[in-house]
């Protein structure tokens, strides 16, 4: 298939999804006004520590064998689990493969190269567009790795393979290996602009981390697309260098079809991949 013709069918499939995603907006809006979810103060904070643990577990590779995220068992998720939304519009197959073997970028980005100001990121993926603002003067660092990592192709065809529906709402991606051990030849730290009250907004685009570790970061984030109060461990909170502008619905089509198995933290069983990020 010849270049143009790949953008064609890119903007093809762009403009479908967001039809999709338009339908799926109303379904949800009639759903959550005739539905609601009473859940006890003690089973919330046990859920959350859980998940929380999990999430920085499996933030990064460590030299435990078992840092893979484990599956929490939800009634929520597992009527959702088909891979089809309510509107029974389902994310197309990935479009782009990963690379045979994972791009190696050894080196820290320098955070000068964030420039103290803020960027826009279009992140590409398999069930539409996610547009980020990058906050270059909070999380100098951070952005320079992301706008590193990104200008190298390294998340192209990488998958968002983390999905927690209880306690915390997030989908985390950036991994090459697609199972939570994955990242560059590097690591970073320490943490920067965590949230001081520990609540992360839907929309927060955060940095994923070893637990206990400010200095384990790399190319593994995730996405908030529900208010979540995420407790900090003894390295603080997370990382906080975004917040998404457009295409937020995007996740939250994602998260809507559940946990691969029915479950409350694990694969999300709409796959999802990135297939390009572009940043300026």
């Amino acid at each position: 298939m010849s270049p143009s013709q790949r953008e064609r069918d890119y903007a093809r499939r762009r403009h479908e999804k967001w039809q999709e995603r338009q339908q799926a907006k109303q379904v949800r809006r009639r759903h959550r006004r005739s539905t609601g979810v009473v859940v006890t103060s003690v089973l919330a904070v046990v859920g959350v520590l859980a998940l929380v643990f999990g999430l920085a577990r499996a933030g990064e590779p460590s030299t435990a064998p078992g840092d893979a995220p484990e599956a929490v068992a939800t009634d929520a998720a597992t009527d959702a689990g088909t891979g089809a939304d309510a509107a029974g519009n389902p994310c197309p197959e990935p479009a782009v493969t990963p690379p045979a073997e994972p791009v190696q970028v050894d080196a820290v980005p320098d955070p000068a190269t964030a420039e103290g100001r803020s960027w826009t990121a279009t992140i590409g993926t398999s069930c539409g567009d996610v547009t980020v603002e990058l906050l270059g003067e909070q999380a100098p660092q951070a952005v320079a790795s992301f706008i590193g990592l990104a200008n190298e192709g390294f998340f192209e065809g990488t998958s968002c393979h983390r999905l927690t529906t209880q306690g915390i709402y997030v989908l985390q991606c950036g991994d090459p290996l697609g199972n939570g051990q994955g990242g560059p030849g590097y690591r970073f730290g320490p943490v920067e602009n965590a949230p001081a009250d520990d609540v992360y907004p839907a929309g927060t685009l955060a940095m994923a981390r070893v637990g206990g570790d400010a200095e384990s970061q790399g190319s593994q984030f995730f996405l908030v697309y529900d208010d979540s109060t995420i407790p900090s461990d003894a390295a603080g909170g997370y990382t906080v260098f975004g917040r998404v502008t457009d295409g937020l619905d995007v996740i939250q089509q994602v998260a809507d079809g559940g946990v691969s198995g029915g479950t409350g933290d694990g694969q999300p069983a709409r796959a999802i991949s990135i297939e390009q990020v572009s940043v300026q």
